[in-house]
């Protein structure tokens, strides 16, 4: 099968069985689609929709999500995870909008040099919204090239992601490419999937070398495994009289950057000299361990509900501005790291 061969069935396959509903093709443009790129980065279709819905109503255009309060797109962002996705889409926003005039630039090389914007992210852009001749490489299209042309290795390696770009690159057909676009993504997304792959309906089985190699089940290769590390941390639980709970901002970087989280110590021993705050540890009080997997460790938490020793510090606390005492009641606004959510959650039941 020739390169063209390849683009015509993958196009001929998405004009009768793709998606063609999904709510950021309704109107096609660059914002929509690098709101929608993003989001899905990580994440499926079904989670996804529902969050660019709050996003494409509360910030109809990128002027709007760039005048936005952070803890506003946190707040909306909440639960999606990998927040550093949230804070970059907030940077570019603000720079699309001051630099570019709120249009989105035209190369991928510009593309490329905005905060969260990769490669295929800025091929997917071009292409979908401006019909411009660019490759994608996503999750989905990596492991239907990988199957394809039986490109072993794990696709996080730098030279098994060179020959798949080349690949990418060749068979992204000169018309068409934004439906070209769409398409790949969508046949790895519902065809070519991680398990049990449905080769029989897939329109490039006959030429797929992992198909006729019986190698489907073990191509792309896996990233080599590893075994997490385990840390640990105690979460501390300070309800004012009012059944408020203390909450402090993390910084801009790093884990859950930006975020609001409860207070943490390694040792309650510790938690007036790590916190700055005068923990009563005789009224410490622990609840039951969660456990928060990170992409390279485990986070064992223990939530633990104490007193302060001097409640006139509440009101200097509040005088801090990154701290709020929140409301369970009426929640504020703000962006939550995941397991903070639940925890918080778990005080209302």
């Amino acid at each position: 099968m020739t390169d063209q061969q390849f683009s015509e069935a993958v196009l001929e396959w998405f004009d009768q069985h793709g998606r063609h509903d999904l709510p950021w093709q309704e109107q096609k443009t660059a914002y929509f689609t690098w709101l929608s790129e993003i989001m899905l980065q990580q994440t499926q279709v079904t989670t996804v929709i529902p969050y660019f819905e709050k996003f494409r109503q509360q910030f109809p255009t990128v002027v709007d999500l760039a005048r936005a309060e952070p803890d506003h797109v946190l707040h909306l962002w909440t639960g999606l995870g990998y927040y550093a996705r949230a804070r970059n889409l907030h940077k570019t926003a603000k720079i699309i909008a001051s630099e570019y005039g709120g249009e989105f630039p035209q190369s991928v090389e510009e593309l490329e040099q905005l905060p969260g914007i990769g490669r295929s992210t800025a091929g997917a852009i071009l292409s979908i919204s401006t019909g411009k001749r660019a490759a994608i490489l996503d999750g989905n299209v990596k492991r239907v090239l990988a199957r394809y042309y039986a490109v072993e290795g794990w696709p996080g390696t730098t030279a098994v992601m060179k020959t798949l770009w080349q690949h990418a690159e060749q068979n992204t057909p000169v018309t068409r490419v934004g439906e070209y676009t769409q398409a790949m993504m969508d046949m790895g997304a519902t065809l070519c999937t991680r398990s049990k792959p449905s080769c029989l309906l897939c329109p490039l089985q006959q030429s797929c070398q992992a198909y006729l190699q019986g190698k489907t089940a073990t191509l792309p290769s896996p990233r080599p495994k590893k075994t997490l590390p385990v840390k640990q941390t105690l979460m501390l639980l300070i309800l004012d009289d009012e059944n408020r709970i203390l909450l402090r901002q993390r910084p801009p970087s790093g884990i859950w950057g930006g975020l609001w989280s409860l207070p943490e110590t390694s040792d309650l021993r510790d938690a007036t000299s790590e916190t700055g705050l005068a923990i009563d540890i005789d009224s410490a009080l622990p609840l039951e361990p969660v456990r928060h997997t990170f992409s390279h460790f485990h986070l064992d938490i223990t939530p633990v509900k104490v007193s302060l020793q001097d409640k006139d510090l509440t009101n200097h606390v509040m005088e801090e501005p990154a701290t709020l005492w929140y409301n369970l009641r009426q929640p504020q606004k703000v962006g939550l790291a995941a397991p903070v959510k639940k925890l918080l959650a778990k005080q209302l039941t």
